[in-house]
């Protein structure tokens, strides 16, 4: 069986010709875990970039982690990175619905998400800073210090301009339709 997370990554897919596990890995295991559990289910409540939902917000951050680590080879520990992945913003609730600005949002989110995540979950110490560091640079003290935890700061930037840019190419089309009408 080939895993969904393996399929077209970066040129993983079914007709590859580069090699894809046929048995399901840590990370591809503890992703259909999380995707069925009902507290990260609450994710699909709370809005994040562009009409993207924090659930699927997370679930592009960790395939794309994953993805990247594929291409890159890097030994990963895949049930850290999923879990540290889908849990990185397990803030819940809608930020613009309080009165935290932007900036506020984005250096205090990763200690709510950690309070929050530890309150539900048994976390590895890969998987706290894997969700304390996902906003570094902007959160200066809290240092990505592993591969995995590297990996989501870098991909949560990429899917986040990506969500946003889909958003907004999505809203401008349907501006243009109307003016076109």
């Amino acid at each position: 069986m080939l895993s969904n997370y393996d399929l077209d990554a970066f040129g993983y897919g079914m007709n590859s010709k580069k090699a894809v596990s046929a048995e399901p890995d840590a990370f591809t295991c503890t992703m259909s875990l999380l995707e069925a559990d009902p507290r990260i289910r609450l994710l699909q409540n709370y809005q994040q970039h562009q009409g993207h939902t924090t659930f699927q917000h997370c679930r592009h951050v960790a395939v794309s982690s994953y993805r990247l680590a594929k291409v890159l080879h890097l030994k990963i520990d895949g049930k850290a990175l999923a879990t540290g992945a889908m849990l990185h913003d397990y803030y819940l609730y809608n930020y613009r619905d309080t009165d935290i600005g932007g900036f506020q949002h984005g250096v205090s989110h990763p200690q709510t998400a950690l309070e929050n995540a530890e309150k539900e979950f048994e976390l590895t110490e890969i998987e706290r800073n894997i969700i304390t560091s996902h906003m570094w640079p902007l959160t200066l003290t809290a240092l990505p210090r592993g591969r995995e935890a590297m990996l989501v700061v870098i991909t949560d930037k990429y899917c986040a301009l990506n969500e946003m840019i889909c958003g907004l190419t999505k809203r401008v089309a349907g501006k243009m339709r109307v003016l076109t009408e």
